[in-house]
């Protein structure tokens, strides 16, 4: 018997990892958020599983009971998290009970709510010149933070943010910013990336207060900070440059890159769209 904790990504169904999903799919007991995960995400598995059980509004110890019961009866759990487990995911203490109990678990990640923004967006996070470093935090409510931690710590390096949890405190995200990044830096917050309903509202540290409340935004958001959002003024990058020479890409090229070329028809591939959409 093994737990999975499946990284359920940001909402849309078809962004669970196909690891995932077959997982998911052999599993006979699933234990999942209904505040975080789309009801979509079970729909292959409404038939099959013999147990869903939505543990949005029970505690830690009432869960363990659900696996500890399906332990004992050798039956394998799916433990469905949002986004990617390792990432505000809170499977840290419940791995630490799953090794006290001597119960096998595995982890399957998943796409996190940051990548989803950023293709949301259609950004890069990394551009050359501008940042080449993404610092991802939360803002601090009850769970405490180390001093070197706290928010004007880290906005020291000038790196773009990714801020989950902060978006009913974003005023004071803001006023601790400014003196780091400047009123101008661009900001966007992104709600429910990948959900039926999701939005996003872009501006910078000056305005960005007012278009947020202006939207309504009050949770599941992710604010992103940083000059990658909006510049055009970037090197290309080194990786394929055309005297970068690495294993892959010797200094003596081959007279042809391997191409494979077939005249069968393709079929089209299906853009990115939101639950909504489909």
């Amino acid at each position: 018997m093994t737990v999975y904790f499946i990284g359920a990504g940001p909402g849309d169904p078809e962004l669970m990892t196909l690891k995932g999903q077959r997982i998911l799919k052999q599993c006979p007991v699933v234990l999942y958020a209904g505040s975080l995960i789309p009801r979509e995400v079970l729909e292959e598995v409404e038939g099959s599983a013999e147990k869903i059980v939505d543990t949005a509004s029970i505690d830690l110890n009432e869960i363990m009971t659900h696996i500890i019961e399906a332990h004992q009866q050798g039956k394998d759990v799916a433990r469905l998290q949002c986004g990617d487990p390792a990432l505000y995911g809170a499977i840290g203490e419940q791995i630490r009970r799953l090794e006290q109990a001597e119960i096998d678990y595995q982890v399957i990640p998943g796409v996190s709510a940051v990548a989803a923004s950023a293709a949301y967006l259609g950004k890069e996070l990394t551009l050359s010149g501008i940042s080449q470093t993404i610092i991802m935090t939360r803002y601090e409510g009850k769970t405490p933070f180390p001093e070197r931690e706290r928010l004007p710590e880290l906005a020291r390096s000038g790196a773009t943010l990714a801020i989950h949890l902060g978006v009913t405190r974003i005023h004071k995200i803001v006023e601790e910013l400014i003196p780091h990044y400047g009123e101008d830096c661009p900001v966007a917050v992104c709600y429910r990336t990948s959900w039926p309903d999701q939005d996003k509202v872009t501006g910078t540290l000056k305005d960005i207060v007012k278009k947020v409340r202006d939207k309504g935004f009050s949770r599941t958001a992710l604010i992103l900070v940083g000059y990658v959002l909006d510049s055009d003024d970037f090197a290309d990058s080194y990786l394929y440059h055309k005297d970068q020479a690495h294993v892959y890409r010797p200094k003596v090229k081959p007279a042809e890159p391997r191409t494979v070329s077939r005249t069968a028809s393709v079929s089209k591939a299906e853009p990115y769209e939101p639950l909504s959409a489909k």
